[in-house]
């Protein structure tokens, strides 16, 4: 089941891609259809990631996956599909926003993954990452809206490429962040 639930996270990652082609080339029941089953496989492939949130991300955005998927098939219209990447930024910031309130915050969680005897040091900084991918998940779901009302070209540039080269680009840029400051702690 492991491998399923990698396949149909690495084809999510596609979305954009998928729609985008799978539009042109197979159709929009066609397209539905494809999605309504990955996002299916991601709703129960959720329930083996150690985290909670990320199990309640994997129900909440997969439910919404096959939403979209059914309202697209219902109406013949390509539109509902644009509207996941949306989703997700919202539900990515409720969640990470949510765990801010929490003992622990959402980055705090994966850096224990790693690290179970965070110095308190890191758990200051990983709060302060946490508010960081926050307004990163605003920006980006803003921005992931606008393009829901442009040409299919745009709303594909922005959310199968530019989109993953900003969360590259904060992902690795936070990384380097934390060794200059592991290097300078020690």
């Amino acid at each position: 089941m492991r491998w399923l639930t990698a396949l149909s996270a690495i084809a999510l990652l596609a979305y954009p891609l998928a729609v985008y082609y799978g539009l042109h080339f197979g159709g929009i029941k066609t397209v539905a259809g494809v999605l309504a089953v990955l996002f299916l496989v991601r709703m129960v492939g959720g329930k083996q990631v150690p985290i909670k949130e990320l199990k309640y991300i994997a129900i909440i955005s997969g439910g919404a996956g096959i939403i979209l998927a059914s309202l697209g098939w219902i109406f013949k219209t390509e539109g509902w599909f644009t509207f996941y990447p949306v989703i997700v930024n919202v539900v990515m910031f409720v969640m990470f926003f949510w765990s801010l309130f929490q003992s622990q915050s959402m980055i705090e969680r994966f850096a224990r993954l790693q690290e179970p005897d965070l110095p308190e040091s890191g758990v200051k900084y990983t709060r302060t990452v946490t508010k960081i991918w926050c307004v990163f998940f605003i920006i980006n779901g803003s921005i992931s809206f606008s393009t829901c009302f442009m040409d299919m070209k745009m709303w594909m540039l922005y959310n199968g490429f530019i989109s993953y080269l900003l969360i590259g680009t904060l992902f690795i840029s936070e990384w380097l962040v934390r060794q200059w400051i592991r290097k300078k702690e020690v």
